[in-house]
């Protein structure tokens, strides 16, 4: 069975629903995965309609460029590239951006590509595997000031520092190149942690995150975004941990909110600029059946924000 008839996409008809679909609008599917969204999409748009796909992963770009309709544009871009994107598409503006962060159950079950310690594979985790520094060519070369900063901030490890160390004592005697070295490293160093988790799962969520430069990405890709989107368009995004929802909730909230000042300034409401944003509803979370059938779900957080009729750039659709 493909990887395609495999991976389940998380919050399909939730995301589909929020996007509020114009059927000859344009949207963005800035992580196109093995396209469960972006067949969702194109079922439910027009004849007219246009969807940019955009993915890093040059796996997932061959899968989208295996599907035929003329609707669909896609391009091997990160989603931090969002606006050269659609500049190269000949797009200036859209009518809904959908953002699905974080790791595919793809590149996780695809042992090769070295994102899991579920299997013994090259320490890569590069999610594009065209360019950039692999987690081995980090590991190599890092001061344990930089692996201990990775390894708490992007992994949340109390025990950052300890396997820091383990490292840069390791790689003395002997490179660190396998999913399988790394994770027994981890596991000798830490050797207690809450039921049902392996010691190794915040450090190699920390070097996939710093190896793909996922947050710096997301960061580039909000305002991004928001810039692309006509009146009332929509932007959705879905995250999966703690470090990326933080950053789209913080977002969203800034650019909903006309007055960030402090209180008792002498300033009237009609001195300050109205927001870019309206928040639409609250967050939502897959449900105990989604749940139950993919427990990848678990995690997940879709937030919804819409263009403000005051700061839209344009108002067609």
């Amino acid at each position: 069975m493909s990887d395609v008839a495999l991976h389940q996409t998380v919050l399909l008809s939730e995301a589909v629903a929020a996007l509020d679909l114009q059927p000859s609008g344009t949207y963005v599917d800035g992580t196109f995965g093995r396209g469960g969204h972006s067949r969702a999409l194109l079922k439910h748009l027009g004849p007219t309609a246009r969807l940019l796909a955009l993915d890093r992963d040059p796996q997932a770009i061959a899968v989208a460029q295996a599907i035929n309709d003329h609707r669909l544009t896609v391009l091997h871009r990160c989603f931090g590239e969002l606006s050269l994107a659609m500049q190269q598409a000949g797009i200036e503006f859209v009518n809904g951006v959908l953002l699905d962060i974080g790791v595919s159950s793809p590149q996780i079950d695809e042992g090769e590509r070295g994102f899991s310690f579920r299997f013994d594979a090259p320490l890569d985790m590069r999610m594009d595997t065209t360019q950039g520094e692999t987690a081995a060519a980090f590991l190599a070369v890092a001061s344990i000031k930089e692996l201990t900063e990775v390894i708490r901030d992007y992994g949340e490890e109390r025990f950052a520092f300890q396997i820091a160390k383990k490292i840069v004592a390791t790689r003395i005697e002997r490179p660190i190149t396998t999913t399988g070295e790394l994770a027994a490293l981890v596991r000798e160093t830490v050797r207690t942690r809450e039921p049902g988790q392996d010691s190794a799962t915040r450090t190699f969520q920390a070097l996939r995150i710093h190896v793909n430069q996922e947050l710096e990405q997301l960061a580039l890709a909000l305002p991004q975004a928001m810039n692309a989107l006509a009146h009332n368009g929509r932007l959705v995004v879905i995250s999966f941990h703690s470090l990326e929802d933080r950053i789209v909730k913080r977002f969203m909230r800034e650019h909903s909110n006309s007055d960030n000042l402090p209180k008792n300034l002498p300033l009237r409401s009609v001195d300050l600029p109205p927001p870019k944003l309206t928040l639409i509803g609250k967050p939502v979370r897959a449900s105990a059946n989604e749940i139950a059938a993919n427990p990848r779900a678990r995690s997940a957080v879709m937030r919804i924000a819409q263009r403000c009729r005051s700061t839209s750039v344009r108002t067609e659709h």
